[in-house]
């Protein structure tokens, strides 16, 4: 079913039919969120959102607009504290005619998906959102300014802010993957399995390789040192016992010790 009506009156078949729109809203909210487990709490909430107003929702299309603006809107409640790259910081860039890039090594770096989303993921998400929405989805400028709830004007604003700050967070990427050439993971990849990791529960495998990271990277040893003077520091609080293994942290002050200056 792609027009019209749809089941409102049969509670098991608008289910179905709202159930079956997930995955394109758990791809929105990803491209959006960078998280696909949040991007899944956030398609499951839109769905039952949709689903608890099933009798004032009857057109398809007037609903498939509505699940992509309650997803855009909580994504935007969800990382509004995010740290994010500044909008006027990237304007002040463009604004200066001595501001360029490199722009054959970013339209190398277009070619690589993962390139692609690390930078979107540092822009601040409604410019994110109007990027996605209108140069990924397809989105005319107006259909984009409906999902956002914005007016046209606004909606132009964004995406072209967007774009430029998109140029920007290419670019720096691409800067930062002359610094970090030759290490192991990308620094989220490894960012993300620390935790795991200060706690020993991680492969052999993995923890070898999050090591060789952390032993080349320029900026995640300060973050794990960071994170290991914070657990240790609330673990004292809680009792006397060690909260880091003891063979683990001097593997760990080995690393911090072994990093670039």
């Amino acid at each position: 079913m792609t027009s019209g009506s749809w089941p409102a009156a049969d509670d098991e078949a608008a289910g179905a039919f709202l159930a079956a729109r997930g995955p394109a809203l758990v791809r929105f909210a990803t491209s959006i969120t960078r998280d696909h487990h949040a991007a899944e709490d956030l398609a499951q909430e839109a769905i039952v959102r949709a689903y608890e107003r099933r009798e004032q929702l009857r057109d398809v299309a007037d609903m498939d607009a509505w699940l992509r603006r309650v997803v855009h809107n909580l994504a935007v409640d969800r990382i509004r504290r995010d740290h994010e790259i500044s909008v006027e910081d990237v304007e002040g860039k463009w604004m200066s005619d001595d501001y360029t890039v490199d722009a054959e090594a970013i339209v190398a770096t277009l070619e690589t998906r993962a390139e692609i989303e690390d930078a979107l993921v540092r822009l601040p998400t409604i410019y994110r959102t109007a990027v996605v929405l209108h140069d990924l989805e397809g989105m005319t400028v107006r259909e984009s300014a409906d999902v956002m709830d914005i007016d046209l004007p606004a909606a132009k604003q964004r995406l072209r802010r967007g774009r430029m700050m998109l140029v920007t967070a290419l670019a720096g990427g691409h800067e930062r993957r002359v610094v970090t050439k030759g290490v192991p993971l990308r620094c989220w990849d490894a960012r993300s399995r620390v935790s795991d990791y200060l706690d020993g529960d991680v492969e052999p495998k993995t923890a070898s390789v999050l090591e060789q990271h952390l032993e080349t990277c320029p900026t995640c040893p300060p973050l794990v040192a960071a994170l290991v003077g914070a657990k240790h520091a609330l673990g004292r609080r809680r009792d006397s016992n060690s909260v880091v293994d003891p063979a683990l942290a001097e593997k760990l002050r080995a690393v911090l010790a072994l990093r670039p200056s």
